[in-house]
């Protein structure tokens, strides 16, 4: 277990360099995040302007947690939108760090140009997380406290077995269904790696996260409540902050997940990855 954390860090800290080195890559995720905003009000404004969404809810009252027909229609459209448009921006970006990994010196351009390629297997791929999405959330609002326990594990080894799904698709021509099969089996070979990593990169920006909140709230204290242009700007600042933080994380994890698959696949993580370290952990079968 101590190999594996050590190299999971060194991917995480290759991947911070290749992050230095190409800040350019920070816009794919901010892209992304505007993108499901429009998503989210494009569903929410209608809804809300018509009452759909009260409707919404006295069905969903009625029914005792179930959302209905329509609903689930609904909800399985805005889900199809919204992993459209996350996995088009996610593919963007690791298709341009992989070109950053081989040495290339790729622009946004490049990289919405790769995504825009392969839009058919994105839509493809969203469809099926859409459904799985869809099945899992049916299947909770009817579970009890165990069952819901266990749906929940089952959402999270869906997410550990699909992680490498985008960077297939972003590197090969592999269809969505022939994508999940092979980030599943690749799973086995990346599965330390693949957990600790991502953990590693989730807990050290929530530690970031919760940091600028409880730094947020005692400037907020100091200030005073009399000082409301000091309050404005530094509701502002720590804003921002949390922004740049979240394109920070999504832009690593996206650099991360390109490395692990190139290592996974063909021996070599790319520039600025140390095979030594790395072959601690992985054995490349021919």
């Amino acid at each position: 277990m101590a190999g594996k954390f050590a190299t999971s860090w060194a991917l995480v800290k290759a991947s911070a360099a290749v992050l230095r080195s190409d800040r350019e890559l920070l816009v794919f995720p901010l892209l992304s995040g505007v993108a499901t905003l429009l998503v989210v009000a494009s569903f929410a404004l209608p809804l809300l302007a018509t009452g759909g969404l009260a409707h919404l809810h006295d069905v969903t009252a009625r029914s005792g947690g179930g959302f209905g027909v329509a609903g689930y229609a609904l909800l399985f459209l805005f889900y199809l939108c919204q992993y459209t448009v996350i996995f088009f921006f996610n593919t963007a970006l690791v298709g341009a760090a992989m070109m950053r990994l081989d040495g290339d010196n790729p622009t946004l351009a490049d990289g919405l140009r790769l995504a825009w390629s392969r839009l058919p297997a994105i839509l493809g791929y969203a469809l099926i997380a859409a459904t799985v999405g869809m099945l899992l959330r049916a299947l909770e609002q009817r579970a009890g406290l165990i069952g819901r326990w266990v749906i929940g594990l089952l959402g999270v080894a869906w997410t550990v077995a699909t992680f490498l799904v985008v960077p297939i698709l972003a590197a090969t021509d592999l269809g969505p269904a022939e994508a999940v099969k092979e980030s599943a089996r690749l799973l086995r070979r990346t599965w330390g790696e693949n957990l600790i990593g991502n953990v590693g990169i989730s807990m050290a920006f929530g530690v970031l996260f919760a940091a600028i909140a409880l730094l947020g709230g005692a400037m907020f204290l100091a200030s005073g409540s009399h000082s409301l242009a000091v309050n404005g700007v530094v509701a502002a600042v720590f804003v921002l902050a949390f922004i740049l933080l979240g394109l920070i994380q999504s832009a690593l994890q996206g650099i991360y997940s390109a490395a692990l698959y190139r290592y996974a696949t063909v021996g070599s993580a790319g520039d600025g990855f140390e095979a030594t370290t790395l072959a601690q952990a992985f054995r490349v079968k021919a």
